[in-house]
């Protein structure tokens, strides 16, 4: 057989992470483990599993293949779902269990399941629709889903009634700002006593609508989203409490002061904690819930000059009551257990991943491009992983499980532990395919400013021969390039192998180093990321002889794709090329909770028009391909078509490819195979290398 190319590979196998183990639930008592995973690195199917921990034993629950359930049907709501969270993965992708472990339930081609944990066994349950986002509650006895923007709940033991529903209203999901920017997937919360339901009611009828078509085919009706345009009106979510007899009441907070509901958390013994934030994000609230009478009190207040960032898994509680947070104190996030920060200066807590009676795991680092688990106790703080990489983990009783990537690894690894001990316990085997490359790769501080950047070098390249640079960033909020990571540079590679020199840097606003350098670019998305990658590449170019200055391109997607249209607009004299993937070209267009963030809620303001594109269409003097998925509900299509006006009405040329039916993720195989090879060849022509 012909050797499969890295294109094919990388598209295939969803870039290596089919058939990871991931999605994990570790019974109270230690004993068993719930996981997602599919059968092989090229296989999107995914299945529902159960881990011994002391039998080292794992044993399939659930497969969507014995249960004959197709996706060709998923409710829209489904659809979106997994687009926010770039799932690319299908099958059984959520799942949730009772307290006891003792009942999984997932949804299934629109269709609720119950799987049986112990003894494996499956039942179809039936619904009054198409169900979404099921949840158990955490006795065991009822699961509460939505169908058509409805909230229902089913009874084991029989039944299935409304809990609550409108026209043209939602209930019981997580409007586009919060599943998109706040890491809110979910809109309903179960009492521990299953007796009730803390829900969103989700009023869209303010916000602007878009119209998605498919030009590819015209006889399909266009998709009507609700989208919240930076300084327009977003959706006004309020929570109510829901009881299993009917009774509902309203939450109340101070809403207009405060109308993003971040998360909740809703602990046994203790009143339910929710997260709320002002419009401008630059106070948030975490209040007790009532759920009595619908009021709320002040727990903490918090507030920053710019803005506060959402810290996965906080706010939440100890057993005891104490509060379990994070602050930001002297340039570095910590964790901190009632009012008493427990982390030292300088470990920035990146995640908080788990919340036992004894212990606080989370992650955290000293050096951005590394990220390890780290757990707190009564007693200090322990460093649970210790090898360069990037680390994650979930954890029950006193078992933690965590995911390891590594620059020595070809494949992730998933290990079983009990803490206190030394060394993992057990394992749980990937089925996903190795990585090609062990990248030939150099990771340094660049400038005064210490940028991380990393060199991607072709790999039989001889030292001194000079090389075209490619830079490859992301160079935006909320994501690194450059990590301790093997996975990291696969793409990397190949394009050097492809004969260049790809340089990728980390700048300012990237996360991992703290709370000032990721507010460097309140008020001006363009300058200061752009200004980084040109230090770290001429710092970099300095000490490097095989950096051929003279032909540099620049390629991105989203943020990226942003950065790489900059770069060759307003830097011609540095960048010869780019092409750009899906870039926010007006920053008017994109959403409210991202965009006001960094440039203010005033969406007419100096800071917007200064971080566009629109009005340096005039400067372009660079071979440009701009790249857009034309079902894209994230960054809209319209960012492209727009520069893309406003350049023909310059006079510029350039090239505009878009991708029919593709949205951000790009996931089908041909159309990601095809555009790595389409991209490297305007590249080379652009540059004039062969």
């Amino acid at each position: 057989m012909p050797e499969v190319s890295f294109p094919v590979l990388q598209a295939r196998t969803a870039r290596f992470t089919l058939g990871r183990p991931r999605g994990f639930t570790v019974s109270s008592d230690g004993a068993s483990v719930a996981f997602l995973r599919s059968r092989a690195g090229t296989d999107r199917l995914s299945c529902l599993w159960v881990y011994d921990v002391a039998a080292r034993a794992e044993r399939l629950v659930a497969d969507p293949l014995a249960l004959t359930r197709d996706e060709t049907d998923l409710p829209a709501a489904e659809r979106r779902r997994r687009e926010r969270a770039r799932e690319q993965a299908s099958g059984i992708v959520s799942y949730s269990v009772d307290d006891s472990f003792r009942l999984a339930t997932f949804a299934l081609s629109a269709q609720l399941f119950v799987a049986d944990l112990a003894s494996g066994s499956v039942r179809h349950i039936d619904a009054s629709g198409p169900v979404f986002d099921p949840r158990i509650d955490p006795t065991g006895r009822r699961i509460a889903y939505v169908s058509g923007g409805t909230l229902r709940r089913v009874d084991l033991a029989g039944g299935d009634v409304e809990l609550a529903g409108e026209a043209d209203i939602a209930w019981g999901v997580a409007e586009f700002a919060a599943a998109e920017e706040m890491s809110r997937g979910r809109g309903f919360w179960w009492a521990p006593d299953g007796e009730s339901l803390l829900a969103c009611r989700v009023d869209e009828s303010a916000v602007a609508r878009v119209h998605i078509a498919d030009p590819a085919n015209p006889e399909h009706v266009p998709a009507t989203v609700a989208y919240p345009f930076a300084g327009t009106a977003n959706a006004k979510v309020s929570l109510w409490h829901l009881a299993v007899d009917g009774t509902r009441r309203e939450i109340a907070w101070e809403y207009e002061a405060f109308p993003y509901l971040i998360t909740l958390k809703w602990r046994r013994g203790h009143a339910p904690l929710l997260l709320v934030a002002s419009r401008d994000q630059r106070t948030m609230r975490i209040l007790d819930i009532d759920v009595r009478n619908g009021a709320t009190a002040l727990v903490r207040q918090d507030e920053d000059p710019h803005w506060l960032d959402v810290v996965d898994g906080v706010p939440d509680r100890l057993p005891d009551g104490r509060l379990v947070s994070t602050i930001d104190d002297a340039d570095t996030r910590r964790l901190v257990i009632d009012r008493e920060p427990v982390t030292p200066p300088g470990l920035q807590v990146r995640q908080v991943l788990a919340v036992t009676p004894e212990t606080v795991l989370f992650s955290a680092s000293t050096e951005p491009t590394e990220q390890h688990v780290w757990c707190w106790f009564e007693g200090g703080l322990r460093q649970l992983t210790n090898q360069p990489g990037v680390h994650t983990a979930s954890m029950a009783a006193d078992i933690v499980v965590s995911t390891s990537v590594t620059m020595t690894e070809g494949a992730a690894r998933t290990s079983v532990s009990r803490l206190g001990t030394d060394g993992p316990v057990a394992s749980i085997e990937s089925f996903a395919a190795q990585t090609p490359f062990a990248p030939n790769v150099s990771i340094s501080s660049q400038g005064h400013r210490e940028l991380r950047t990393a060199l991607v070098l072709p790999e039989n390249h001889v030292p001194g021969v000079r090389l075209p640079v490619l830079m490859d960033p992301y160079g935006g909020p909320h994501a690194q390039r450059v990590t301790a990571s093997r996975f990291a540079y696969q793409n990397a590679q190949w394009l050097a192998n492809q004969g260049f020199a790809v340089v990728i840097v980390d700048g300012r606003g990237t996360p991992g180093r703290g709370p000032a350098w990721e507010r460097a670019i309140a008020g001006d998305l363009a300058t200061p990321v752009l200004d980084d990658q040109i230090d770290a590449l001429q710092s970099l170019a300095a000490a490097r002889t095989d950096l051929d200055l003279s032909k540099v391109a620049i390629r991105g997607w989203s943020f990226g794709g942003y950065l790489a249209a900059l770069a060759v607009l307003r830097r011609p004299d540095v960048f010869h090329a780019a092409v750009a993937g899906a870039p926010v070209t007006d920053w008017r267009l994109y959403d409210t909770y991202y965009t006001e963030r960094y440039l203010g809620i005033d969406a007419s303001a100096a800071a917007y028009q200064s971080s566009s594109l629109l009005r340096d269409a005039a400067a372009l003097r660079r071979p440009l391909l701009l790249i857009h998925g034309l079902a894209d509900d994230n960054v809209l299509a319209a960012h492209t078509l727009r520069l893309s006006s406003a350049l023909l009405a310059a006079g510029r040329p350039h090239t505009v490819l878009p991708l029919p039916g593709a949205t951000h993720m790009v996931s089908h195989q041909d159309v990601a195979v095809g555009l790595l090879t389409l991209e490297v060849a305007f590249l080379k022509q652009s540059l004039g290398v062969s």
